[in-house]
């Protein structure tokens, strides 16, 4: 394995392993810059770890996203580093753009914890979202993504990285990882970084086989996600994307919360100075009510 240099040392939000054989855990969070709870967790996790020293098997490495935007507290700077993670641009080595060269910096670390080297490699995404809501799983449904995001608390959605091409979790996953991003809840809520530190911990009980009983903040850190603040595990497919062009002036109505319930013919949202009224008896999902960005939102339907 290589030796990280000091701009990898930078990135990595932190490092655990016993030196046992097993899996690696490759965390990811700060991809948006906006989103800083998944930072906040990881450091508490490690923290954690590198104070009571429990074991476990394999490694969980944690990875800062969007370097120079969570400095800067933007969602980015060029472009959406959740947009950028095209076959095409990886091939070709295209780092035109700030997000472009970050995402080449994060393949870079990634590289230097080969397949050979790990009994499996699981990734986890951490993101929050601009409006209300419970927390969620986003699942691509290819390897065994889809059974191991059935693991865990919480809502699941599928086909989010079908619709959007370029997330990170869809490049992860061809790579031959298995995951999900998990989205922990709006981005300034306390409870974000409860529900990504949560999250957190459950993965290592799953996947480096860690004994939760041996972390001093057991089982608050837990349950403040799992009891407290998850839904009761439910299934959802996205069946339709309401994206945006760069000019498009769009404007959400407010109030709309993640899941929330929607009719027909109810009044949406507002673009070029027309209404969007709903097409589906279904929810809502990722209602859009930041500046940045090119989803006005997503319908899904409940498939349980």
């Amino acid at each position: 394995m290589e030796q990280e240099n000091m701009k990898d040392q930078e990135r990595i939000i932190g490092k655990y392993t016993s030196k046992k054989k097993g899996p690696l855990l490759f965390i990811t969070a700060g991809v948006h810059g906006n989103e800083p709870s998944g930072v906040q967790a990881l450091k508490r996790v490690f923290a954690e770890l590198e104070k009571v020293k429990p074991e476990i098997e394999g490694t969980i490495l944690g990875i800062a996203g969007n370097h120079q935007a969570l400095q800067e507290n933007k969602r980015f700077i060029d472009e959406d580093l959740n947009r950028t993670w095209k076959e095409e641009s990886i091939v070709n080595k295209i780092q035109e753009t700030h997000e472009q060269r970050e995402m080449f910096e994060i393949i870079k670390v990634l590289e230097q914890y080969p397949e050979k080297d790990y009994t499996k490699r699981y990734f986890l995404d951490c993101h929050t979202t601009s409006s209300d809501s419970l927390p969620y799983i986003s699942v691509q449904v290819v390897n065994d993504n889809d059974e191991w995001a059935h693991r865990f608390p919480t809502y699941i959605v599928r086909g989010f990285s079908d619709i959007v091409y370029g997330a990170i979790d869809h490049y992860l996953s061809r790579t031959g990882l298995t995951g999900f991003t998990f989205e922990a809840g709006q981005h300034t809520n306390k409870s974000s970084v409860e529900n990504h530190e949560g999250m957190i911990w459950l993965y290592l009980k799953e996947a480096c086989k860690l004994d939760l009983k041996k972390i001093a903040t057991y089982p608050e850190c837990v349950e403040n996600f799992s009891e407290k603040n998850a839904p009761d595990q439910k299934t959802f497919e996205i069946i339709h994307r309401y994206g945006l062009e760069d000019d498009d002036e769009f404007q959400m109505e407010p109030g709309f919360k993640n899941f929330q319930k929607i009719n027909k013919g109810e009044f949406l949202a507002v673009k070029n100075g027309k209404e969007v009224i709903s097409e589906w008896d279904a929810y809502i999902f990722m209602p859009l009510y930041q500046a940045q960005g090119n989803d006005g939102f997503f319908v899904v339907q409940d498939v349980d």
